[in-house]
């Protein structure tokens, strides 16, 4: 109870990060529309995944030696805009190149893709990184023993889990899909314009 009032404004700031549409969003998006429910979820639960490892490492002080090297966190930045160009190349090719099923028959992807997806996009995030920086600023878990420091932890990847995982259950619902399978191309490309986006505005950001 002592390291509560600690927690509440991290966790606010956590909150505004999930509820803020961004990269994984639109990964999720991808994921729900193309590939069903189960594979946006297990992609969910890979970017809470994702979280956690960032936060562990902020908790940790690699997020303030990475917000002192400009090196590192421009490697950071080069690796993320190389993936979102990577799944942008990949929704045009579907929007240019449609596949001859509809969305309902497309089969789920691996787990172990699906996870993947999800946790890739969530650590070559350097929005998530400086929202984790923020909140490593707050103190939540400063001096606290390693039970606590779990616990937060805990309720790090619960908050976004719960958060990506509302957006994977609510892209992957049947009218959505259906809606997907009519439009399939047009969101495709609105999916790959969105990805090109993110990677300039990556790869040119200032560190």
């Amino acid at each position: 109870m002592d390291y509560l009032p600690g927690f509440l404004p991290a966790y606010s700031i956590l909150l505004v990060a999930v509820l803020s549409p961004g990269p994984a969003v639109a990964m999720l998006l991808g994921v729900a529309l193309s590939r069903g429910r189960a594979s946006a979820v297990i992609a969910s639960v890979g970017v809470a995944t994702g979280a956690a490892t960032l936060a562990a490492l902020t908790l940790a002080g690699v997020g303030l030696v990475i917000q002192q090297a400009a090196w590192a966190i421009t490697i950071l930045r080069l690796i993320g805009a190389a993936y979102l160009a990577w799944l942008a190349c990949g929704a045009f090719r579907k929007a240019i190149h449609p596949p001859r099923v509809t969305a309902a028959d497309m089969p789920p992807l691996s787990a172990p893709r699906a996870f993947a997806a999800g946790y890739l996009m969530q650590i070559t995030n350097p929005k998530a990184i400086v929202f984790w920086i923020a909140i490593a600023s707050v103190g939540a878990t400063q001096g606290a023993p390693a039970h606590v420091v779990a616990l937060f932890l805990f309720g790090a990847f619960a908050i976004s889990l719960t958060g990506h995982g509302a957006y994977a259950l609510a892209l992957s619902a049947p009218p959505v899909r259906t809606l997907y399978g009519r439009a399939r191309r047009g969101i495709e490309a609105t999916l790959g314009v969105l990805f090109t986006l993110f990677a300039i505005r990556l790869a040119t950001a200032r560190s």
